[in-house]
């Protein structure tokens, strides 16, 4: 095609894969934020994705910009990312490190080294040219040379790059089971990759007289390659820290957010890049070509992946696909209590047809009540006659002498009681009255044929069989609420991998941020924070930050829990302005200063901070929850 050169294939195929990245890199910090916030490992992923990110949206950027000035602007901005990726790469594998009960206060101060050092990289290169000057731009690239002390930022990087490496392989080299080894391995292999996206920045700077543009370019787009997939799998294997639930459902949770996420937004990017830039393609406009593309595109990409989910869950579980498969068909055939109703209704409706009722219902009896589960016609009428009869003992009554009866004829089976003729619902053993179905039709003046008469049987039995399923599923629910809390016990001790040094797993009283009702053990810990038997007997005593510092500040460990809460309610404070009473900000810290250290009563509070009483309560258990995420986090960093 003519006009089409090495170079332009080149810094397009480099324009789409650092489009890719940025796409990428930002989906996963996005995953990481909203799933596994929680990890210290994950929070320091995020920081290096956000820097990832910083330094190849600015190459997307300066693609588009053709002014000189305003390149060279966005050059010093993606110094930004430049400059901080030393810093977050060593941060990152000092959180890996520490996972593995591997702790040290010189590594954490160098990781703070590193960020101010980082801090003072980008003033030098936004205020000075001692870094890096004189901005290039070709027709193939914009880059910044080399300042008199860029040998500075070279030796900085490879120093913090190779300390990095150093971490992650003694993390690696701590873990003890197949499965812990195997994602370190993952992660030290694709620990690479913040280093090779600023390697050819480096280049670029350093040494571009030395390298044609072809070859230069050429190692842009291997660099590119390689970042996208290594920033997969170590976005996959720190997905895992942290996280309470099965291995299996993280894998997938990750693949299919990958899939319908970065992976269509990649293909469509790349649609919009690759439509050939002509005047008219089949007499049509460019533009409306590109629109009937990218439509087309999604369609098929959404069709595409679901045609596809089955053969990646197999390849996601292997062993286990027969049981999760038979888990997911559970979905389409457990009966909620909608689900219920809307039978129900539906075969109640038949029943009335037949029987030229004018309304109908169905009644069960929940929580030692009666409860209306379906009505037919007016509910009004239904309503009051259930409100006015004893529908236990008239079902009891009904029942009487009819155990082994099985209904024959319709006519003969209904006992007509207010108005209503009514039928009790039993159980396919006839032990057990599951409800109470009626009608208000003259079933004396009914003439049935022989195959509505049997319609009209079936109907009854299959409500009577939705019922009796419908309380079995109830009695499997209520068995897997209780079995709750030691589902998660099991899943939080499968999701602790075992390291070199680490202790025995602890049972889960001991850990009491992953109780269910630890915003409640907060409050009541807050509600006797200057003494009292929630504070001197609270499970948060065994909290390992409480230990850590009544052991290190030599307190009792009731005046260190108490210290632990100043410390966890000082953290809401905004981070900078005045305190002021009734602004946003200072509100949950207001309430919480107020409440529980002041020890103000609910009036007092409420006039201070110009609100009602009950919003004042809704804002206090905001305020509660807050500080139970803080103490969890807290104790997440221990």
């Amino acid at each position: 095609m003519h006009g089409v050169t090495l170079t332009g294939v080149l810094s397009l195929g480099n324009l789409i894969l650092s489009a890719t990245n940025v796409i990428v890199a930002f989906s996963l910090l996005v995953y990481i934020l909203s799933h596994n916030l929680r990890s210290s490992v994950a929070r320091a992923f995020c920081a290096l994705l956000t820097f990832v990110t910083v330094v190849h949206a600015a190459d997307v950027i300066l693609i588009n910009v053709l002014d000189p000035a305003t390149r060279f602007m966005w050059l010093k901005f993606q110094w930004l990312g430049i400059a901080f990726i030393p810093a977050a790469y060593l941060h990152f594998s000092d959180s890996v490190l520490r996972t593995t009960n591997s702790f040290s206060r010189v590594r954490r101060g160098l990781v703070a080294t590193t960020y101010l050092f980082g801090t003072v990289l980008v003033l030098l290169t936004v205020f000075t040219s001692l870094l890096v000057s004189d901005g290039v731009d070709t027709s193939w690239a914009v880059y910044f040379q080399a300042g008199p002390l860029f040998w500075v930022f070279s030796l900085y990087f490879f120093l913090v790059t190779a300390m990095g490496v150093l971490n992650i392989e003694r993390a690696r080299r701590r873990t003890i089971t197949s499965t812990s080894r195997r994602r370190m391995t993952y992660l030290a292999v694709s620990f690479a990759a913040p280093a090779l996206g600023v390697f050819p920045y480096m280049l670029l700077a350093s040494l571009p007289g030395h390298f044609s543009p072809n070859l230069l370019l050429f190692i842009a787009l291997l660099g590119n390659v390689g970042i996208v997939l290594m920033t997969v799998v170590l976005a996959y294997s720190v997905a895992f820290y942290g996280a309470l639930t099965p291995d299996r459902v993280v894998k997938r949770s990750l693949v299919n957010y990958l899939l319908r996420g970065p992976l269509v937004g990649i293909c469509l990017l790349a649609l919009m890049l690759v439509v050939p830039r002509v005047e008219s393609i089949l007499g049509l406009p460019r533009d409306t070509v590109l629109v009937f593309a990218v439509v087309v595109g999604i369609v098929l990409l959404q069709v595409l992946i679901s045609a596809l989910t089955p053969f990646i869950d197999l390849l996601i579980y292997r062993r286990d696909s027969a049981e999760i498969t038979w888990i997911r068909e559970l979905d389409t055939r457990l009966l909620t209590t909608t689900d219920l109703s809307q039978l129900l209704e539906n075969i109640l409706a038949a029943l009335c047809d037949l029987a030229r009722a004018s309304s109908g219902f169905v009644v069960t009896k929940r929580a030692g009540l009666p409860q209306m589960q379906a009505v037919c016609g007016p509910r009004g009428e239904a309503t009051r006659f259930v409100q006015e009869h004893d529908l236990e003992g008239l079902a009891q009554q009904l029942a009487e002498g009819d155990e082994e009866r099985q209904p024959e004829r319709v006519e003969e089976v209904f006992t007509e009681q207010g108005g209503f003729w009514l039928l009790p619902l039993r159980s396919q053993s006839r032990d057990q009255i599951l409800g109470v179905l009626g009608m208000r039709a003259d079933l004396h003046q009914l003439e049935l044929t022989e195959r509505e008469n049997e319609i009209a049987v079936t109907l009854i039995s299959q409500a009577a069989l939705a019922l009796e399923d419908w309380q079995l599923q109830r009695g499997i629910f209520t068995l897997l609420w209780e079995l709750t809390p030691e589902i998660e016990s099991i899943q939080r001790w499968q999701s602790r991998p075992r390291y070199v040094g680490s202790p025995m797993l602890e049972p889960i009283e001991h850990s009491p941020i992953y109780a269910p009702d630890f915003p409640k053990v907060v409050k009541e810990a807050l509600s006797h924070y200057w003494g009292g038997p929630g504070l001197t007997e609270s499970p948060l005593l065994r909290m390992k930050i409480v230990r850590q510092y009544a052991q290190e500040s030599g307190q009792v460990p009731t005046k260190a829990l108490r210290s632990v809460l100043y410390k966890a309610i000082d953290a809401l404070k905004p981070p900078e302005g005045q305190r002021i009473l009734t602004t946003k900000e200072w509100i949950l810290y207001n309430i919480l200063e107020m409440k529980f250290m002041r020890g103000l009563r609910i009036t007092q509070i409420a006039m201070r901070l110009s609100m009602s009483e009950s919003d004042l309560y809704r804002k206090q258990r905001a305020a509660i929850d807050a500080v139970a995420k803080v103490l969890a986090s807290m104790e997440e960093d221990t």
